[in-house]
């Protein structure tokens, strides 16, 4: 079965963002009497709490906000703005306000050219928060009148965008958490999900569109088969448990140890998460761009990933990428390796459970 994306808009918040803040359970700060000092202190926060935040606000705020992201340092939420009345709810919040040159509407027009008039294999595009711009970037094998192209469109575009280049190769990473066989593939268990009261995991759609019946070794007995799939457009597969073998909600951490995962949960920009999979094992970094379009050829263009440094390679596909227990990503695909580096994209999970009306547990 396929399932298709759900849509990404901005949801516009009927009636007052302020009220509809503090029904979302935000916490607002006394003003302070003196003009001398801010009347709201931004809030310590660890990343999920900054990701909750970034999610209401980003509800309450609509067309006003232009993304966001967490810093690590301080730890506080930042909240790209366009206008003082927007940057007066992200602080009474508990957000930093941060005033922007360029809008959402700028953003999302220069997606939509990159995406009628530069459709080139082996490009992605993302809206980094940091620089308030698209960043696209271009693989290895963009070159010529690809990347004449590519270049004179990003060029009209102007400040609104950025092209950069990649010494990889962006592609899904089939060579085909713990490996997972079938049709003389592997790929990688992402994250062990419970339907109906029934066992499945999820991993990645480019692998369960090529694949149907899954093992734990090579060449051994099934385990699972394909309950449904999604790919391209999105990036996520539902395999059924077949067999009575042991499916814990926890991710291999290839030391003797697992990581529980109790939920799951969105990303944030500027989150650190660590990746799990069958070829590379563990390997953490973080996350730089969310909503980001990946164009891996053939046809094969998948939206809304989230962008990360975490290195991958061929056979990690589907694996599970995690921020403590929680559970935030399947491994889609990406350039360079774990020698090289380069960028890697995961498929959100909250996405797929919600498509297949599954959950972790």
């Amino acid at each position: 079965m396929k399932h298709r994306r759900m849509s990404r808009k901005r949801v516009a918040m009927a009636g007052s963002a302020v009220l509809a803040l503090v029904a979302a359970g935000v916490t607002f700060q006394t003003a302070n009497a003196s003009e001398d000092v801010p009347r709201f202190t931004a809030r310590t926060l660890d990343t999920h709490s900054a990701g909750s935040l970034a999610a209401t606000l980003d509800k309450a705020l609509g067309d006003d906000t232009t993304g966001a992201y967490y810093d690590a340092g301080s730890r506080n939420l930042v909240v790209n703005v366009v206008d003082e009345a927007a940057a007066e709810q992200v602080r009474q919040a508990g957000g930093k306000a941060r005033l922007v040159e360029h809008t959402l509407a700028q953003l999302t027009d220069a997606r939509q050219t990159l995406a009628g008039k530069a459709a080139v294999p082996g490009t992605s595009w993302a809206v980094d928060p940091v620089s308030n711009k698209v960043v696209v970037t271009a693989d290895r094998t963009v070159d010529g009148a690809d990347w004449d192209k590519l270049s004179k469109v990003v060029e009209g575009l102007g400040s609104t965008a950025e092209l950069k280049k990649t010494a990889g190769e962006f592609k899904p990473l089939i060579a085909g958490g713990d490996a997972i066989w079938g049709g003389g593939g592997r790929c990688s268990l992402g994250f062990n999900v419970v339907k109906g009261g029934e066992p499945y995991f999820l991993t990645a759609g480019h692998c369960t569109e090529s694949i149907t019946s899954w093992s734990d070794s090579q060449g051994g007995s099934e385990i699972g088969a394909n309950e449904g799939s999604s790919f391209p457009d999105n990036d996520y597969g539902l395999v059924k448990y077949t067999s009575d073998v042991a499916h814990p909600s926890e991710v291999d951490l290839y030391d003797g140890s697992t990581q529980a995962i109790t939920r799951a949960g969105e990303a944030t920009v500027g989150m650190s998460v660590t990746r799990s999979g069958s070829t590379t094992q563990v390997h953490d970094g973080e996350v730089t761009a969310l909503d980001a379009t990946v164009n891996y050829g053939n046809g094969d263009i998948v939206n809304g990933l989230i962008q990360t440094t975490v290195c991958a390679e061929p056979g990690d596909s589907g694996g599970s990428l995690f921020s403590g227990d929680t559970a935030i990503g399947l491994t889609s695909g990406g350039s360079g390796d774990c020698s090289s580096g380069g960028e890697t994209f995961f498929q959100p999970v909250p996405e797929a459970l919600a498509a297949f009306g599954a959950e972790i547990g």
